[in-house]
């Protein structure tokens, strides 16, 4: 009960309605380790029960990415997208071009940069996001 509390505030403070498909979506994408795609939500979703087409998982998730309650990472080469909680944390990602599997980079090497770059250039730098591809362990 306390996270549908949390996601009810979340989704309230951001200007939308709170339902239950919504809550829903997000309890899913709490549940896992790492950033799944839209048939991975609906199939979640159908495990638990929750009366739900394939085009309103795609139209919540988009809301929510419009939000930013939710983040999308697109993988290149692949016509998919990644969705996952933002946990306002900074992260970046590696992802392992054969398996698809993403892991999280503990270490920042943009945020000097990111200052120097704001000195230099009067740009003011809110944030950016950083994907590494390559082959996991398993698929090297």
């Amino acid at each position: 009960m306390q996270k549908v509390d949390a996601y009810k505030g979340l989704l309230k403070n951001n200007g939308l309605k709170n339902t239950k498909r919504r809550n829903s979506i997000l309890e899913a994408l709490a549940k896992s380790a790492q950033p799944i795609t839209v048939d991975q939500v609906f199939l979640e979703l159908q495990r638990n029960d929750v009366s739900i087409n394939i085009s309103t998982v795609y139209r919540i998730l988009e809301t929510l990415v419009s939000k930013d309650l939710i983040l999308k990472t697109n993988i290149i080469g692949e016509n998919k997208s990644l969705f996952e909680l933002n946990q306002m944390d900074h992260k970046h990602h590696f992802i392992c071009m054969s398996c698809r599997q993403m892991f999280a980079v503990d270490d920042c090497p943009f945020e000097q940069y990111g200052e120097l770059l704001q000195s230099k250039m009067g740009f003011n730098v809110t944030g950016h996001k950083l994907e590494i591809y390559g082959y996991c362990q398993n698929c090297k």
